[in-house]
């Protein structure tokens, strides 16, 4: 699944999708020091943490790996791998990880993959057509309906966004499509970055 993606994502856009990957299988993940370092990685991937705080969470997270076992071993790993500083090479790992773990929890992997394939297409969007935003869209309304749906995972407010955006002049129809698509909606969703300016 992973081997098409095209060129020039960003590693914020490949960390979140790592992090909703684990998510996914967050009632899987047997340690609390596990769960955390999926936290920590998406705060990581936002720039909102010290380098000396990301090295012990590192730590931390491999010690929740090495004493997990069945369905944990895999999604405690795909937790570990989240925080590869070099996200690019773990990316596909921690999708098969995760996978993985469906399978060990009993699971139906190739819904699995269905999911993960809409976990990308919420974050990135059709890469081939990328879509820009219109400064005149970017009120302090539209902006802070953006910020409120980030910062609380509040995805179930996108059709708000879409009126919002709509409001103010934005016709487009992959935005207004996708905010009142009613799927699966995450941290990296393509339309909220795009009203906040994050890549």
């Amino acid at each position: 699944m992973l081997d098409s993606l095209p060129d020039g994502i960003s590693d914020r856009k490949l960390w979140l999708f790592a992090c909703a990957c684990c998510r996914r299988v967050w009632h899987l993940l047997p340690d609390e020091r596990s769960r955390r370092a999926v936290e920590f990685a998406e705060r990581y991937a936002d720039g909102k943490v010290s380098r000396e705080r990301w090295v012990a969470m590192v730590d931390e997270a491999w010690q929740a790996h090495a004493v997990a076992f069945g369905a944990g071993h895999h999604s405690s790993r795909a937790a570990y791998l989240a925080l590869d500083s070099d996200i690019g090479d773990s990316i596909s790992e921690i999708a098969e990880l995760t996978v993985g773990t469906v399978v060990e929890g009993l699971g139906d992997p190739e819904r699995e993959q269905q999911a993960q394939t809409g976990l990308l297409r919420d974050i990135l969007g059709n890469p081939f057509q990328p879509v820009t935003s219109d400064p005149s869209w970017l009120t302090s309304a539209v902006l802070a309906l953006g910020h409120d749906i980030y910062a609380a995972r509040a995805f179930d407010r996108l059709p708000l966004l879409a009126d919002a955006l709509q409001d103010v002049g934005c016709g487009h129809p992959d935005i207004l499509a996708h905010c009142r698509s009613g799927g699966v909606h995450v941290r990296g969703c393509w339309v909220v970055d795009l009203v906040l300016g994050r890549e």
